[in-house]
């Protein structure tokens, strides 16, 4: 029989990238559907920029709240039956904005997708840590997290308004329904096929099994199942890492409410070619995020520093997305600032995998625990954004009167510049975290920091590593 050191390794982790790659995208596929619906909902329901922003905002609550029980959850019995199960109800849920009759329904459908949704970047974030190796897990990261779940993003409007409601004639709601049935059998076929970890799938070998754990480090004997709380809370990386996910997520909702109205309305496309530009910036934070992945990883190689790598990109990519902001506020041409917007999605993505990574980094076995409480940031940006970027907008519409038709006029620009300013604090965070101050390694028996004494007491040695 041959030894584990001369057996070829079996494939198996790439058909679980295969089903994580999958997933993201349709989470993000269904999500951005907003795009294309919004406009037709607001002229349904007579809705202001506002109001269509606070309905856009009741998905945040739900969201939110379940990232970190989602991710407790999936640290205790991995992602298999979770991830299956909400991939279902999610995409079941998508033809119910078509049948809401109202503000009211609108909000409950808007809730319960946000609860369908909230678990989903946890585990897939424990599903990276769990079947790749260490070196190229944030090129992995990318892969799954940014660049399939932006094209999901990117294809939400293509597929559902140029497509769909453009080519096909369907109505919205139909569109909802082709979209919706789409994601449940891929629910189905992930239920299937996917297992928790290599030891549960029984095509992995234990060459591949030596593969995914190459790199890792030691598993802490003495740490609790579940994280302690105040574990996290007084570590600084994660209160810096949770200022600029705050800013990060909340300046990024634009791309999800308010791109349909903008090209559609501000910049008077049509609903096919609007589809295709509302697209752009999404696939540039889809280009992005792929090449962040592999720049992150060659910097961490380069600077031989895990900490400089991570936050040198995170710091690139804000920064200069936030200059870029101002270079789309210039075009007057709705295709040169749907390009332009294109290179500020391509910069501010290009950081979604170090995300990723510094969770896996500062979580280790509660990476799904940590990503959690990112999330849960994240959405706290993506509750406040969507009623302040509606509000912004109706503050700066005005009538006018064209060729004997009053016409309502929004400029974008204040909009615009206050995301820049957003990127621009999300960038300064970044210097700030410290991804290699693991939140497991602080663990000693019991659960407890170390470097507490009996009483809890925090004693010398226990500052947050520089």
């Amino acid at each position: 029989m041959a030894s584990v050191s001369s057996e070829r390794p079996t494939r198996v982790r790439w058909l679980m990238f295969s089903l994580a790659c999958g997933t993201s995208w349709f989470l993000y596929l269904h999500r951005y559907t907003w795009n294309v619906i919004g406009p037709y909902l607001a002229e349904d329901y007579g809705l202001s920029k506002t109001e269509l922003g606070t309905i856009f905002s009741f998905f945040t609550p739900t969201y939110g709240i379940g990232q970190i029980p989602s991710g407790i959850l999936c640290d205790f019995i991995g992602p298999h039956m979770f991830l299956g199960v909400i991939i279902v109800l999610g995409s079941l849920l998508m033809p119910f904005y078509g049948v809401a009759g109202g503000r009211t329904g609108l909000i409950a459908v808007r809730l319960a997708f946000g609860a369908a949704q909230a678990g989903t970047y946890p585990s897939l974030s424990k599903v990276t840590a769990t079947w790749f190796p260490v070196k190229t897990r944030t090129i992995i990261q990318g892969w799954v997290a940014t660049f399939f779940g932006r094209s999901g993003a990117a294809m939400s409007s293509i597929i559902l308004g140029s497509l769909l409601i453009g080519y096909f004639k369907m109505s919205w709601q139909w569109g909802l329904v082709v979209m919706g049935g789409a994601g449940v059998l891929f629910g189905i076929v992930f239920l299937a096929l996917f297992r928790n970890s290599p030891d549960e799938h029984p095509g992995v070998n234990d060459a591949e099994r030596a593969l995914i754990a190459e790199g890792s480090p030691p598993p802490n004997p003495s740490a609790p199942p579940v994280l302690p709380f105040r574990v996290a809370i007084q570590n600084r990386s994660m209160l810096f890492f949770v200022i600029q996910q705050i800013t990060s997520a909340g300046a990024d909702a634009v791309y999800v409410l308010f791109m349909g109205d903008y090209f559609l309305n501000a910049k008077g496309f049509d609903i096919t070619e609007a589809g295709l530009l509302i697209s752009l910036p999404l696939w540039g934070g889809a280009i992005g995020g792929m090449l962040g992945g592999f720049f992150n990883d060659l910097m961490i190689k380069w600077t031989g520093s895990r900490r400089i790598g991570r936050s040198a990109v995170g710091f690139t990519g804000k920064f200069i997305a936030c200059i870029l902001m101002f270079v789309a506020i210039a075009q007057d041409d709705g295709v040169a600032a749907a390009w332009a917007l294109f290179a500020v999605k391509f910069f501010t993505d290009w950081s979604q995998p170090t995300v990723w990574g510094t969770c896996t980094d500062i979580g280790g076995r509660y990476s799904a625990t940590v990503f959690g409480v990112i999330n849960t940031s994240g959405s706290i940006g993506g509750l406040v954004s969507p009623i302040l970027f509606g509000g912004i907008l109706d503050w700066n519409t005005s009538e006018v009167l064209v060729d004997g038709i009053t016409k309502s006029v929004t400029n974008y620009n204040p909009l615009f510049v206050t995301v820049s300013v957003m990127y621009m604090i999300s960038a300064f965070c970044w210097l700030l975290v410290d991804c290699t101050d693991s939140l497991e390694s602080r663990l000693a028996p019991g659960g407890d920091l170390a470097g507490d004494d009996d009483e809890g007491q925090e004693v010398s040695g226990v500052d947050d590593a520089e």
